[in-house]
């Protein structure tokens, strides 16, 4: 399984129409989206879980897409380092 960073998300934008999205290229496994508070409305990015093959499929096509008037921008999500910046 493997886990992409969508970027660049408009405020309005809901999780089922990103699901919907990426479902065009295969079963989206785990969607995450969060939101404001106060606002409720999306910060700007989300994650989403999908199959190494269906994922790479989803990043050629979409990466730099517009959705809902906003250019996607999509990476492979990086695990977090350990410590501040040391190598």
């Amino acid at each position: 399984m493997k886990t992409l960073f969508v970027g660049n998300l408009a405020p309005e934008t809901k999780e089922s129409a990103l699901t919907e999205l990426f479902a065009q290229f295969g079963t989206v496994r785990k969607l995450e989206m969060p939101r404001d508070v106060f606002s409720g409305k999306c910060k700007g990015f989300a994650l989403v879980s999908m199959e190494g093959h269906e994922a790479r499929a989803a990043t050629s096509a979409l990466d730099g897409k517009t959705f809902q008037g906003n250019g996607l921008k999509i990476r492979d999500e990086r695990p977090k380092r350990n410590g501040r910046g040391k190598r």
